[in-house]
Order: C-alpha cells, then structure tokens, then sequence
C-alpha cells in the first residue's frame, strides 16, 4: 500500500494557520481581560472608598451605597442622575462599543445650560462630532431624523437638541439599560457594596 506523501512546505502552512488562529484566540482574550482589568481598576476606584468616602473636588465627602446603586434599577432617569451611576453605565457603553450614546446625551445636557452667545458654536460642535454622516462618534439615527437635527443645528436654540435627545434616550433605555442591569458590571458592584454594608 502506497504510503501518505505530504510535501514539507504544505505542512508548514497548515501549522502556520492554526498558529495563526491561536494567536488571534489569545489576542481577543488578551483585549477582554485588558478590558476586565479597566473595568476592574475603576470599580476599585469607587468600591475600596465605601466605608471613607470618596474626596471630591469641592472637599465633601460623597460615598457610594448599596441603596444608591439598587436606585439605578429603578429607572434610566435615576441612573443618569447619579454621577457614579453615568461612570458605570459609561463602562459598561464601552464594552458594547456603544458610549456615543451616554456622551451624546451628556452633551446636550450641557448643551441646555449653554449661554445664548455660545449657542452656535457648540451646537456646530455637537452636529459634527455626533449626528453628521461620517462624524467620529455616530449616534443611531435615521436619516430624517439626521437631516432636520442639521437644519437645526445651522439656526440652534436651546432646544435644538432635544427630539434626537430623547430619541437616544428612549434607545439606551429599551436596548442597554435592561442588559447593563443583568450584566456583571452591575451585579458585582452591587454584591460588594452590600457585602460591605452587613459588615
């Protein structure tokens, strides 16, 4: 019976593929730990202050709880009202590769409170950065949708914002929100704090 003949350089190349493959399997669970390990340092950020407190800049101290982390499933609107809240939401945004959203509506919130003199070239800026069709940090919007958020943005008014505002508003809120309330990042946090608390 006729032996098996493999030339040598067909050899190589199938090693050199699965080689390849490994590598790729080691460089995607290189990036989730690196991911894990950001996620990591900024939860040791809040959680090893619990019991101290947190120094802010204005020398008050702020502690994060168990009861203000529970307040954040009760609605979108209390987890955005909590700056600790939009820091952690902001992460979890980032591992969905989807923190346009929570910067957007964190800029129109700025945007609102924005004097009247300075009205235009914020909203040139927001327009650019967010809503035009190639702009860096692109929100999910359809194309009416984008085309009147121009017109507005060319004459703005406080309100220029707002309808594509609550449009993201209402995307975070069906779409990520339910999932970041059953992800790790949320569950651990909260498992923490209330370990620390029954101490």
């Amino acid at each position: 019976m006729p032996g098996l003949f493999f030339p040598h350089n067909n050899m190589t190349e199938l090693s050199g593929k699965e080689d390849c493959k490994l590598a790729e399997g080691k460089s995607r669970k290189k990036q989730q730990k690196a991911f894990g390990a950001d996620l990591k340092n900024y939860l040791k950020c809040m959680v090893p202050h619990i019991e101290s407190g947190i120094k802010t800049s204005n020398s008050r101290n702020v502690t994060l709880s168990a009861e203000e982390v529970i307040q954040w499933s009760h609605s979108l609107e209390k987890l955005l009202a909590s700056q600790s809240g939009q820091g952690v939401f902001r992460e979890f945004l980032k591992s969905e590769f989807s923190e346009e959203n929570i910067e957007f509506w964190l800029v129109c919130e700025d945007y609102k409170k924005t004097k009247s003199d300075h009205l235009h070239g914020k909203a040139e800026r927001i327009y650019e950065e967010f809503v035009q069709t190639d702009a860096i940090k692109q929100i999910n919007i359809d194309y009416q949708m984008r085309e009147a958020t121009a017109k507005k943005a060319q004459d703005p008014t406080h309100a220029s914002f707002d309808e594509v505002q609550r449009t993201v508003y209402i995307l975070m809120e069906r779409d990520s929100y339910p999932r970041f309330l059953k992800s790790k990042v949320y569950l651990n946090l909260l498992n923490q704090l209330q370990i620390n608390t029954s101490k």
